[in-house]
């Protein structure tokens, strides 16, 4: 895990990094996070690039198209924007093998970049989801049987 400070209105809030075996797993944004300007959380190499945007009234962002540009994605990230409710993301290998939690509530946003993840919801839930398309249904994901210890690791 790795957090990064952004010093904001008076508070430092901080993102997080998820590391699984030494392999950044997910960025967490806060809700709370609010920096001004474009604030980019991904490295250009990621398939699925996060940032945060903010301004003052009456700031003017260009009118623009986007042009066709040729991509390659190997593998599916996505990205959640919890609205309402909380809901716990369990982190696992790419051997299906438990590592960590995390727990989001209202306003957090999380991408998901390699490994494996399961939720459960601790609080009614609506979410969000944004992931590259087109969706290829089951030869998109490898379901597993969660083998979760105990107790939960929140470290």
């Amino acid at each position: 895990m790795r957090a990064d400070a952004r010093e904001g209105k008076g508070i430092t809030v901080m993102t997080e990094h998820v590391f699984v075996d030494g392999q950044l797993c997910a960025i967490i944004i806060p809700a709370k996070y609010d920096q001004p300007g474009i604030q980019f959380f991904t490295a250009n190499e990621l398939s699925q690039q996060l940032a945060s945007m903010s301004y003052c009234a009456g700031r003017v962002i260009p009118a623009h198209t986007h042009n066709p540009v040729r991509r390659e994605v190997s593998y599916t990230q996505e990205t959640l924007f919890i609205r309402k409710g909380k809901v716990r993301v369990d982190f696992y290998t790419q051997q299906q093998e438990y590592r960590m939690s995390r727990i989001l509530g209202a306003g957090d946003v999380i991408l998901l970049i390699c490994g494996g993840h399961g939720f459960e919801v601790l609080e009614a839930l609506n979410m969000v989801e944004v992931k590259q398309g087109p969706y290829t249904g089951e030869l998109d994901k490898s379901r597993f049987e969660a083998n979760l210890p105990d107790r939960l690791n929140f470290d």
